[in-house]
């Protein structure tokens, strides 16, 4: 019912129906007089009292009537009065529904004048942080919009990926199940293969026992029978010696033509009967001092590990108080450390007793060393002169003057390097009391290039095969102009402007070998991220040297859970704290970045982050999105480091498992690292100058075994600043 409605019903209704019913009764009562007057007059004439009476019955009469018109008209009124009420009330209805729009626009507006004023004082903020920060911080924000609005372009484009992943996932969960029981299959055939190479071996060394004890016989008779054979002696030697050598190099033959014969696929793909079965996989000894040929009379023996999971646990939570290998206490856990795995492969169980035997002479020495508790006291043995060199040297080798050049360089391949070879470290030195240069045997070998894939070249450097990547494509995208100059000393300086203005300045020698890595902003203001003065000469010193061989074996002296993370079993780890942690021991002197990528010895001086929440296909380098997301923890964490010194650089590791060619594998994970490299840039924003990266293939193998294992397959990331510049004093 409306307010009209409501107002008729309560007032203009109950008057008018009151008018209504008195006005006949009211004239009932004003004629009565006139008719009782009309009775009495055929009787007689009214006296002067009932005239008297009949006028003021009259008066009253009219003023009943003249008030019954003013009731009607009052009445009339009223309803007037009412229609106008009611009139007035649609009009405040009106109004205030006119007023509830009014004020819920008024609200919005409000609203808006608030976020507006909000986003006004953030404008103010950033306004100042803009002036105290001057030109450059306003070109790293619009160099971290450009990032985010590429990362939101890779994140759409992810979810388009990951929506065919998911098509995808019970296709590839079929396939995997089909793939495991072929290559459980074709493990079965390799053990049987290695089973039957091993009756050959047998039955090849009997041939050549009973060989020999003929040939000795034949010699016997021949020396009795014709003393007079001095210049036929040497014939009937050689002709007597030829089924030992023919069987020898049957032996050699067979093994290399099963080596190099190509796996199924790319690498990583299952052995299959007359390719290179399990076995044989990872047994190739070291070259020797000598020759640098592949010896095949004296197998490497076999590393077996006695202990309990208990006892192996009870070692990793305390390594400080064993002198024996620590290894991972969990089913066919290899060596923690990597140069214990080298040992391992190269020396086998003697190898370990030796570095055991070590460890144990140099223990009170080690012990007087604390563990470095900052980044500075890990380098407290690199003088202060060489400390305050750097910034004056890195200065003058930016603004040196040279020659622009047009195109990219193309870098020279050492032919020889100066490798040292594993028998002679693990089985020779490692006896001596003191490691020194003067008892290394550093063996020239002959470098030889066995593939070049893309912008990576996989090199033969004696009895291993090396990949060496390219890294100027991922520091070069997004740049705004690259432009390199070619300097004294056959050194070559590449420059790469990125929006906004900021430079990355990278010095390299003739090899492609880091000298210096610099960040110069728009405001002038250097940051030092690898800095090798040894380089700078004009020497022909190539980048291959394992250097690390010349100390002696790592004790590790803290619990393996403190250096190590896996990021399956440590989600909720605080990333941050790990990784602005100093190094496990000293660092004797500022090493080259390669020299870093190609020593085990050195690498383990860091901790370690083992990203196995990504988990590879067989064969693939590629991230699935949902994979991605798991990194987020880690790229925070690392970002984090770089806010507090842009300088910082990180070790990008790739890993595959043991099966397929050592040649795929090298080029497979050094694909996988770079993958991840690409991703915490491109996803995270991680600057790529501060990432370094590295392919080692199947060699640190962290579950040993042949056929495939996931854990194997895996990428790690280590902060390895301290190795590769100078740190700053503490004030």
């Amino acid at each position: 019912m409306t307010f009209r409605s409501r107002l008729f019903a309560t007032v203009a209704l109950p008057v008018l129906s009151t008018a209504l019913i008195a006005t006949p009764t009211l004239a009932d009562a004003l004629m009565k007089p006139f008719e009782v007057a009309q009775e009495s007059t055929g009787e007689s004439q009214p006296s002067e009292e009932e005239l008297l009476l009949q006028q003021q019955q009259q008066q009253q009469d009219d003023e009943a009537q003249r008030a019954a018109e003013d009731e009607q008209q009052r009445q009339a009124e009223e309803q007037k009065a009412a229609e106008e009420a009611e009139r007035a009330a649609a009009e405040q209805q009106a109004a205030e529904e006119e007023a509830q729009r009014a004020a819920a626009e008024a609200e919005q507006r409000q609203a808006e004048e608030q976020k507006a004023a909000e986003e006004a004082e953030r404008a103010a903020a950033e306004q100042k942080a803009a002036e105290d920060e001057a030109q450059r911080a306003a070109v790293e924000e619009e160099q971290r919009q450009a990032e985010e609005q590429k990362a939101a372009e890779e994140a759409e484009r992810a979810a388009a990926e990951q929506k065919a992943a998911e098509d995808e996932a019970q296709r590839a969960a079929a396939e995997e199940e089909q793939r495991q029981a072929e290559e459980q299959k074709a493990a079965e055939d390799a053990e049987k293969a290695a089973a039957d190479q091993k009756a050959a071996e047998d039955e090849a060394q009997r041939a050549a026992a009973e060989a020999e004890a003929q040939r000795q016989a034949d010699e016997q008779k021949a020396a009795e029978e014709q003393k007079a054979l001095d210049e036929q002696k040497p014939a009937t030697e050689e002709q007597a010696e030829q089924p030992v050598q023919q069987q020898d190099g049957g032996t050699s033959e067979t093994t290399a033509g099963e080596s190099e014969q190509p796996a199924v696929g790319e690498g990583e793909q299952p052995a299959v009967a007359g390719e290179e079965s399990p076995a044989d996989t990872g047994t190739d000894q070291p070259a020797t001092a000598e020759t640098g040929e592949t010896p095949v009379t004296e197998p490497v023996p076999e590393v077996v590990d006695t202990m309990t999971e208990a006892e192996k646990q009870e070692i990793a939570e305390d390594p400080a108080k064993t002198d024996e290998t620590v290894v991972l206490p969990v089913e066919n856990g290899a060596a923690v450390l990597d140069s214990d795995k080298d040992a391992d492969n190269a020396g086998g169980q003697e190898s370990r007793e030796q570095r055991r035997k070590k460890r144990e002479e140099l223990r009170a020495q080690e012990e007087d060393v604390p563990v470095p508790e900052t980044d500075d006291a890990a380098q407290a043995t690199i003088s202060e002169e060489v400390r305050e060199a750097v910034p004056g040297r890195i200065e003058a080798a930016i603004k040196e003057e040279g020659k622009r050049v047009k195109e990219a360089p193309d870098f020279a391949v050492p032919e020889t390097t100066n490798i040292i070879n594993n028998t002679v470290i693990n089985n020779t030195i490692i006896n001596n009391n003191t490691v020194n240069n003067t008892t290394i045997d550093n063996s020239v070998t002959e470098v030889n290039i066995v593939e070049r894939v893309e912008n990576r070249t996989v090199l033969e450097v004696g009895d291993q095969l090396i990949v060496r990547g390219d890294d100027r494509p991922r520091l070069r995208r997004d740049s705004e102009e690259v432009y390199y100059d070619n300097l004294a000393r056959g050194r070559v300086r590449e420059t790469i402007v990125r929006p906004g203005g900021v430079e990355i300045v990278t010095i390299y020698n003739r090899y492609g070998d880091i000298i210096q890595r610099s960040r110069v902003g728009r405001d002038g203001r250097e940051y030092i991220l690898v800095y090798a003065p040894e380089l700078e000469d004009d020497s022909p010193r190539p980048g291959l040297v394992d250097v690390g061989y010349e100390l002696p074996p790592m004790r590790l002296r803290i619990p393996v859970s403190d250096y190590i993370i896996d990021t399956s079993s440590n989600p909720d780890r605080d990333y941050y704290d790990f990784l602005a942690e100093p190094p496990v021991e000293r660092v004797e002197r500022v090493y080259t970045i390669d020299e870093v990528k190609h020593s085990a010895r050195l690498r383990d001086k860091v901790r370690r982050i083992d990203l196995d929440t990504i988990t590879f296909a067989t064969g693939s380098a590629d991230v699935p999105m949902s994979q991605a997301r798991t990194l987020r923890s880690v790229a925070e964490a690392m970002q984090k480091v770089l806010d507090k010194d842009p300088g910082e650089t990180f070790l990008i590791e790739g890993h595959t498992d043991a099966v397929g060619s050592d040649k795929s594998n090298l080029v497979l994970s050094d694909e996988r690292a770079e993958s991840v490299a690409s991703l915490l840039t491109d996803v995270y924003g991680i600057p790529p100058e501060n990432l370094q990266t590295q392919g080692y293939g199947e060699r640190f193998l962290k579950v040993k075994t042949q056929v495939a294992e996931q854990q194997n397959r895996r990428v790690t990331i280590r902060r390895v600043t301290t190795l590769v510049r100078p740190m700053a004093r503490a004030n």
